[in-house]
């Protein structure tokens, strides 16, 4: 009997995990102790940390994008288009409505050639508020600036920094690992030009900058954890993790992807997560252990269902079969 139960258990998991294994495109995602929230289909989902069945937690006509738990995994702050423009937002890891945090200009001027604005970095040391770039006061795409907003709200504020990317604050505030430039979606693959950009140490107190990497490679996307720097970096030929130890002064190779580029890491409670040819992964901080998590979404894909449209007045192209009983029509893409 026991013998039985056993195989049923084993075979149920099993089951789950073939099932979960088939939820691709998963994007940004972000660990708590306990959990991963990532978006698909331009909405935040939240799952245990080591996988499982998906929760979905908004379901606005707009896009949902860099989700962030809070530092003590109660709230993720998100970008969504509740109302127009793209703002920060604040959703309990439980559900509820989300608490709008930013009021900003009419942004539809600005070029997405470079990413959308108001990208969340993560939350504060201190836990009260979020940081995040935006090119706001810019009419250049590769240059933003970092901001801080409240957790209750109210106005952002700017750090004293000319022009900033991706960043990640020391675990006391005191320090910044930062981009200067930022074109993480751009496709120039292996680029080595004057756009590719290092990881640079800016100290609030002292003023003091320095270069960490100083590679011609790209390096990009800094994650603060205790005494390192974690990175991406193409310098072998594909996007992957690298470590700084800020106490060594040394530089290690963390992932070895081969066939797809590391993309849109993350740092969280103890782990770092990411992309990966379309799935999440999770590396565990204190020992490198990385695991592909299991993921199924577990909702009615409404977008993934056929539908009928009326396509009279949208056709582009058309072409007859040779014995003229049959024709070929696109419009709207297919």
């Amino acid at each position: 009997m026991k013998s039985l139960v056993f195989s049923f258990v084993l075979g149920f998991f099993a089951l789950s995990a073939a099932i979960a294994q088939d939820s691709k495109m998963m994007r940004y995602p972000n660990t708590s102790l306990t959990e991963l929230t990532f978006c698909y289909a331009g909405d935040v989902y939240i799952v245990p940390i080591n996988g499982g069945i998906a929760r979905k937690l908004t379901s606005s006509q707009g896009t949902e994008m860099y989700p962030r738990f809070s530092r003590d995994g109660r709230q993720i702050a998100f970008t969504g288009e509740y109302d127009g423009n793209r703002e920060i937002y604040t959703i309990p890891t439980i559900g509820g409505e989300p608490k709008r945090l930013t009021y900003s200009m009419d942004m539809d001027d600005v070029s997405e050639r470079q990413g959308p604005d108001k990208i969340i970095m993560g939350w504060t040391p201190d836990g009260n508020s979020v940081y995040y770039r935006s090119r706001m006061k810019s009419w250049n795409v590769l240059v933003g600036k970092l901001y801080s907003i409240d957790k209750d709200g109210g106005l952002p504020s700017e750090y004293a920094l000319p022009k900033a990317g991706y960043a990640s604050l020391s675990p006391d505030g005191k320090q910044i690992a930062y981009n200067r430039i930022f074109r993480e979606y751009r496709t120039w693959k292996r680029y080595r030009g004057g756009q590719s950009d290092d990881i640079w140490i800016f100290d609030f107190d002292t003023k003091q900058l320095q270069n960490i990497t100083n590679n011609p490679a790209q390096d990009i996307m800094p994650m603060w954890y205790k005494n390192k720097v974690y990175f991406l970096s193409d310098r072998d030929h594909t996007m992957n993790l690298f470590c700084y130890d800020m106490t060594t002064k040394q530089t290690k190779k963390v992932t070895n992807f081969s066939e797809y580029d590391v993309k849109f890491p993350s740092l969280g409670a103890e782990h770092i997560s990411f992309e990966n040819g379309g799935n999440i992964y999770t590396l565990k901080l204190e020992n490198d252990y990385m695991v592909m998590v299991p993921i199924s979404i577990g909702d009615d894909k409404i977008y993934a269902r056929t539908k009928y449209e009326n396509v009279a007045d949208r056709i582009n192209y058309f072409d007859l079969a040779p014995d003229g009983k049959r024709s070929v029509v696109g419009a709207r893409g297919d």
